[in-house]
């Protein structure tokens, strides 16, 4: 929307990585089988603008696991709202840990 971009009329940012870690808590909260927080974020490169009206997907993968903890790449993609040609936008690797009711880390449960 409108209120989303910056003066010349992107997407800022900002709004795409707050999406994106709302998808890897998705991801992290079905593999922890409850609670997750997000610790980490790594590289993250903005590889073609967003603009407004496009339709923004966003897909992730879990890509390791620790005792406690989880990565998880998260990809965001654009299709023009009129297109159908999708463009992979950027993407970053989240990292979750599994937190319990005392908000202290816990195990993950066995897959």
């Amino acid at each position: 929307m409108p209120g989303d971009t910056n003066p010349a009329g992107d997407i800022f940012g900002g709004w795409l990585m707050a999406h994106m870690d709302l998808a890897a808590g998705n991801v992290a909260t079905r593999r922890a089988r409850g609670r997750a927080a997000t610790i980490a974020v790594e590289g993250m490169a903005f590889l073609k603008p967003v603009l407004v009206g496009d339709e923004v997907s966003f897909y992730g993968t879990i890509v390791g696991t620790g005792r406690t903890s989880m990565k998880i790449l998260i990809e965001a993609w654009r299709r023009p709202r009129e297109g159908d040609e999708m463009v992979k936008v950027t993407s970053a690797v989240f990292t979750f840990v599994a937190i319990g009711e005392d908000r202290r880390p816990r195990p993950l449960p066995e897959v």
